[in-house]
């Protein structure tokens, strides 16, 4: 049987006893010609039945490297699993050289950050109100700290040691951490424990409080920092994330201690926050770009 013959009885068996889609077929005819076109261009037999695992492998390669999405290698490795396996099932061949193939991961895309300067426009913040004081207290300790939204959310006013400049902290896992607070951090936060004090309280252990005297909500805290994104004219967006990516990053540019940015950041495994850095690298191939003067572009 030669192996036009044995794709098309594949694709037959497909469409007739399987019954699947036509949309499913024709991907399924579009993987396996695809793959018969890339042998043929490699000067290789364009049979799919004397494949070897190596030339499997050097096809995703080359796809990853053209760009091809992990979802739609994962695919196209499937296609021809599929087809290998109807191959053994019919006494064609004893072995699949797709089994142990496995599509590349897609790298996570580098979390965005704010620089310094924008962390400071933003937190330039005017005003002596209830609203204005305890909304700098939140965005303070956001950047100071590299807490999660529902950390922040969930602090009490037990939580935090003013004197010893330290906030205790619930995270992933309801673990416990301690972590320092930043002397800008620290004054927001007693001025709004002065404006705390003064509201009708219906809750009296939560940190932050809405004008009602309820504990503020996940989604309140979002909408203030929208609030002050946008009257502090900074063009980019800002959600907390956001600002416990900016601390992290900051602080591993002026620090370089990976372990220890892992622990502020509570992260459980070391690979969470090498991502960092990433942006670290990206940082520092932008100053070289800019400064050294054999990196310019004449």
């Amino acid at each position: 049987m030669n192996t036009d013959n044995t794709l098309q009885a594949f694709l037959d068996y497909l469409q007739y006893e399987r019954r699947y889609s036509r949309h499913t077929w024709e991907n399924y005819q579009r993987d396996l010609l695809h793959f018969q076109r890339w042998l043929s261009e490699q000067g290789e037999s364009t049979s799919l039945n004397e494949v070897s695992e190596f030339t499997v492998r050097q096809w995703v390669s080359h796809l990853r490297r053209s760009g091809m999405k992990s979802r739609s290698l994962q695919r196209k490795l499937s296609s021809l699993r599929s087809y290998y396996q109807y191959q053994i099932k019919h006494k064609v061949l004893t072995l699949n050289p797709a089994t142990d193939v496995r599509a590349p991961k897609d790298n996570k895309p580098l979390p965005k950050t704010l620089d310094i300067e924008q962390v400071t426009q933003l937190l330039n913040m005017q005003g002596d109100d209830f609203i204005t004081v305890r909304d700098k207290a939140i965005i303070e300790l956001f950047y100071s700290s590299g807490l999660r939204l529902a950390e922040l959310a969930g602090l009490q006013l037990t939580d935090i040691d003013l004197d010893a400049a330290l906030v205790t902290v619930r995270g992933k896992g309801n673990k416990t951490r301690i972590l320092p607070l930043g002397s800008e951090a620290v004054a927001a936060l007693r001025e709004w424990l002065i404006h705390r004090a003064l509201v009708n309280r219906r809750s009296a252990d939560d940190l932050f409080l809405s004008i009602q005297g309820r504990a503020i909500s996940h989604r309140n805290i979002q909408l203030r920092i929208n609030y002050w994104q946008k009257k502090q004219g900074v063009t980019q967006s800002i959600h907390p994330h956001k600002l416990r990516h900016s601390f992290a990053s900051h602080l591993l540019q002026s620090s370089g201690d990976l372990r220890a940015v892992q622990e502020l950041l509570g992260h459980s495994s070391i690979s969470s926050t090498q991502v960092y850095t990433h942006l670290d690298y990206q940082h520092l191939a932008s100053v070289y770009d800019k400064a050294h003067p054999r990196a310019k572009k004449k």
